[in-house]
């Protein structure tokens, strides 16, 4: 337990200085990483506070009820649940967004994606021609599998001329999404549909977009096997839906190549997250499936294949 201060209003009571003091020993002493940052961040979000107000007052004396909500957000962590999903909140591509259990806690590697897809466009992804200074037309983009609907609100957020069409097994998660969205002011531009990858579009009397420019996708990519070598926090907490694929964590590849396949117009851009050691079968999707070039895969940070992207030629 923290440490007391004097009293105050009859309440024991912490300063700044001693509640991160006693948050930090206790994310260390339950083996949590990165203790001190975890600390940090939790108090900020117990007292709605930034980092340097928390190092301008070290002497502030916390009120009775942020400290109880600090120290029960400090041994939720230490039970193991993820700080965003602690916070509610979490950064990707420099927008912030809502997370909840529905939903994956956006990853930075997913950034990726975002970067394979804008230098894939070049000049398209600009909302002037600029040869012609006239505005372009409409481009149409679906994000398979959206969760907290990152990669499709973060699209629309860049590609202003863009409509994006973003599908999600899971009507929990949607709602999320849907509020991502308000949240960073595209709203009006991302359209959210229940439904498995890309069927919605692909189903006979579909009114909705049968034809895309780009098509990115987050998979489920972990196998069944697999599971119990995720650390504990994803394992206990993330939804299995949005992590498992199937046995060997490859199954959904191959229906996204072929769905993609039907909807993209020339040269269209698919833009995939990959699994751990999937870029060889991934590849060899594309290799069997004619009208596909300019197949490459990004490798990130660490020297691991991240994102796999191709263009679509007809």
């Amino acid at each position: 337990m923290p440490a007391e201060v004097p009293q105050q209003n009859g309440h024991a009571a912490v300063d700044v200085r001693r509640a991160l003091k006693d948050g930090i020993a206790r994310l260390r002493d339950g083996h949590i990483s990165a203790f001190t940052l975890t600390a940090e961040v939790l108090l900020m979000h117990a007292t709605g506070r930034d980092r340097a107000w928390l190092f301008a007052h070290p002497d502030e004396i916390l009120d009775a009820e942020v400290a109880q909500k600090y120290f029960a957000a400090i041994e939720r962590r230490v039970a193991g649940e993820p700080t965003q999903y602690i916070t509610g909140r979490q950064e990707f591509w420099g927008l912030e967004f809502e997370v909840a259990p529905p939903v994956l806690i956006p990853r930075p590697e997913t950034e990726h994606v975002m970067e394979a897809v804008l230098a894939r466009l070049g000049e398209r992804g600009l909302k002037i021609d600029m040869k012609t200074g006239a505005p372009r037309e409409t481009m149409y983009v679906a994000d398979v599998g959206t969760g907290s609907g990152c990669l499709a609100v973060a699209l629309a957020y860049e590609l202003p001329h863009a409509k994006v069409y973003a599908t999600d097994i899971s009507a929990p998660a949607l709602e999320i999404a849907k509020r991502n969205a308000e949240r960073n002011g595209v709203a009006d531009r991302v359209t959210f549909i229940e439904g498995d990858l890309l069927k919605p579009f692909l189903a006979a009397g579909s009114t909705l977009p049968r034809e895309f420019d780009v098509i990115v996708s987050n998979p489920p990519y972990i196998g069944r096997d697999e599971e119990l070598t995720l650390e504990r926090e994803v394992r206990d907490h993330e939804p299995h839906s949005a992590l498992f694929a199937g046995a060997t964590g490859l199954e959904l590849y191959g229906p996204l190549v072929e769905q993609a396949g039907v909807l993209l117009k020339d040269r269209g851009i698919l833009a995939l997250e990959l699994g751990h050691d999937s870029d060889d079968y991934v590849r060899d999707l594309f290799d069997k499936q004619s009208g596909w070039t300019n197949v490459a895969v990004t490798i990130d940070l660490a020297g691991i294949p991240r994102v796999l992207a191709a263009q679509r030629s007809r």
